[in-house]
């Protein structure tokens, strides 16, 4: 029994490390069509998710159950208009992602993915009153002077990865109060933004600027490949990610940006300084610290430190 145990968190620890690797590796699908105008690419990943996830619900013959989970979203406004939101967060962060990626800032778009669990975290702080622990406000303090000293430096705030972050966090929120499946939500998003990038694709259409078409078949091919390449790690992670340890899944998140930074750096030679350098090293100490500040020697750390205080207020 405790051998299937852990064959089976092996299993799942397999399929969401994936999840985080396609993630990582994302940026080079896109490149294969930096020729195409973001909102173009944009517009055929929303309708070609659309088509894949549905045909996935058919073959896996659970079309009855993404129906009956639509009439119980559709049956309450407020749950309706929470996934509405989501659908337009997603896009948002696809389209900035893509945007970024063939604009040659994947540096940016990792870092906003370190950033991401610590924006999740605030809105927590924000919306559902939770209580940051010590080491926790210390993560986020090493994470803000790494934000600043970015901005300081290039005399910019880092927007890509602050709306990258932001985007995602946000959607993360209303997923957590929409409380879909995996493959039902991304169906339901999808469904409800493509009316609007079909509209956008025929305008292109009729006036014969679009991409998409038998002459380029190579290109045609790569954004219908968009629905596969954007579903396909959203499967891996829902069925990895259910049972896994939360100290496990914080670190396995951290592959996507590390993957990503590697590819910017290595691979599409961006440009990256010492600034970028001490800001990243700040933002890698503040996950450290975020991620082990769950653990014994850190929680007794923190004990000793809060009963030190005490006593000295006394």
């Amino acid at each position: 029994m405790k051998l299937e145990q852990q064959n089976e968190q092996v299993t799942e620890m397999a399929a969401t490390a994936g999840a985080y690797v396609l993630w990582g590796i994302l940026p080079v699908y896109w490149k294969l069509v930096e020729q195409v105008p973001s909102h173009e690419i944009l517009a055929h990943r929303i309708l070609w998710s659309f088509f894949f996830t549905a045909f996935l619900l058919l073959g896996t013959q659970k079309i009855n159950s993404f129906i009956q989970e639509t009439r119980e979203m559709i049956a309450q406004p407020k749950k309706f208009l929470v996934i509405v939101a989501a659908s337009f967060l997603i896009s948002a962060n696809w389209f900035i992602y893509i945007w970024a990626v063939n604009n040659n800032r994947i540096i940016e778009t990792s870092l906003g993915y370190y950033i991401n669990p610590l924006v999740s975290v605030l809105l927590g702080i924000i919306v559902f009153k939770e209580k940051l622990s010590f080491w926790q406000k210390v993560s986020f303090g090493l994470a803000a002077i790494g934000v600043c000293n970015m901005t300081l430096h290039f005399g910019a705030i880092p927007w890509v990865a602050l709306l990258l972050a932001g985007s995602f966090g946000l959607y993360g929120l209303f997923k957590k109060m929409a409380t879909l499946g995996a493959i039902t939500g991304i169906t339901l998003e999808t469904l409800i933004i493509s009316p609007l990038a079909l509209l956008y694709l025929s305008y292109l259409y009729r006036n014969g600027t679009g991409a998409f078409g038998l002459d380029d078949p190579v290109t045609s091919g790569f954004l219908m490949g968009a629905g596969i390449v954007t579903a396909v790690p959203l499967i891996l992670f829902s069925s990895g990610a259910k049972r896994l340890p939360l100290s496990i899944l914080g670190f396995l998140q951290y592959i996507a940006p590390t993957i990503a930074l590697i590819l910017g750096v290595f691979v599409y030679h961006e440009r990256f300084t010492g600034v970028h350098l001490v800001s990243f090293a700040f933002i890698w100490l503040a996950l450290t610290v975020f991620s082990l500040a769950r653990t014994k020697p850190f929680v007794q750390f923190e004990s000793m430190l809060i009963k030190k205080v005490a006593v000295q207020n006394k």
